[in-house]
C-alpha cells in the first residue's frame, strides 16, 4: 500500500505581474479540493504574523476555503491535530524551522500529511521545509535551530527561486547552481531540485509531478545537472532508503 501523502509545493508565493499566490490558486482548488473547509496556516517565517495571516486569509478566503493561523491558538500541537489541510508560506527557512521546533510541530506534522493523509502546502520556505533539510535554503540563518533536518514529507531537497546563471552578469559570486554543486561535493547528499518561479512539485502518495508555467533543474550527486519541464514525472525521487531520522 503506497503512501497517502498529497503535498503541493510551490517555489514562490507571488509571481512577477500577478497577485499573492495568485500564479497557482488554480492548482491550490485542485488540490484542496471541496471535501477542505478550512486550512490551518503556519506564518512563522515572517516576524509580522498577524500581517502576513491577514494576506493569507483573503487569499484563501477568495478561492472558498476558511484560514487559521497556529500563530492564533493557544495550542499549536492540538491545531495541527485538528486541521484538514496545512499550509507554510514563505520568509526566512530557519526562523520558520525554529519555530517549528521551538511548538514541538515537526512530528505532529510529519504524521498528519504522512499517516493521517492531510493535504500539504508550502510555498518558498514551507517549500524548504518539507523536503529533508534545509541545506539548500537561499536564506540567511538570521536565528539558529537545533537542527537543518527539516519535515521529511520528501526524502531529497529542493531549492526555491532557483536562478539560472546570467551569462551577462559581471558578478563574481558562486551561481545557484554552484552553490548546489558545493553541497553534492559532501557524502551522502541527496537530490536537488532547483524549482524556478513559477514551478510546482505535486505529490499524490508515490507520484511527483511538475507543475506550473516554468520547468526544473534536477541535481544528481556526481552527475551532470538536467533540464525538465512541467509535467515530468519524478516519482523516482521519492524511492529513499535512508529516510530521516526525527
Amino acid at each position: 500500500m503506497g503512501s497517502p501523502r498529497r503535498l503541493l509545493l510551490v517555489s514562490n508565493s507571488t509571481l512577477h505581474g500577478g497577485g499573492y499566490l495568485g500564479h497557482c490558486q488554480q492548482h491550490i482548488q485542485n488540490f484542496l479540493g471541496q471535501k477542505v473547509k478550512r486550512v490551518l496556516f503556519i506564518p512563522y517565517a515572517l516576524h509580522d504574523r498577524d500581517a502576513y495571516a491577514r494576506s493569507a486569509r483573503e487569499k484563501f478566503e477568495s478561492l472558498g476555503y476558511g484560514l487559521d493561523s497556529i500563530h492564533e491558538s493557544c495550542d499549536p500541537v492540538e491545531a495541527v491535530r485538528k486541521s484538514e489541510a496545512i499550509f507554510i508560506g514563505g520568509g526566512n527557512t530557519f526562523r520558520l524551522l525554529k519555530a517549528l521546533y521551538d511548538n514541538s510541530l515537526i512530528h505532529e506534522i510529519r504524521k498528519r500529511v504522512l499517516e493521517d493523509g492531510i493535504p500539504y502546502m508550502g510555498s518558498s520556505a514551507g517549500t524548504n521545509v518539507a523536503t529533508v533539510s534545509i541545506n539548500t535554503t537561499n536564506d540567511m540563518p538570521i536565528v539558529y535551530p537545533p537542527s537543518l533536518q527539516a519535515l521529511g514529507l520528501v526524502p531529497f531537497n529542493i531549492n526555491p527561486h532557483y536562478l539560472d546563471p546570467d551569462v551577462k552578469s559581471t558578478h563574481m559570486g558562486e551561481t545557484r547552481e554552484e552553490r548546489i554543486r558545493q553541497y553534492h561535493e559532501e557524502p551522502n547528499t541527496p537530490p536537488v531540485l532547483g524549482l524556478r518561479e513559477g514551478a510546482m512539485l505535486l505529490v499524490e502518495g508515490d507520484k511527483a509531478t511538475l507543475q506550473g508555467v516554468t520547468g526544473a533543474r534536477l541535481f544528481l550527486r556526481g552527475k551532470k545537472p538536467t533540464e525538465h519541464e512541467p509535467g515530468t514525472d519524478f516519482s523516482f525521487l521519492l524511492i529513499d532508503s535512508n529516510p530521516p531520522n526525527l
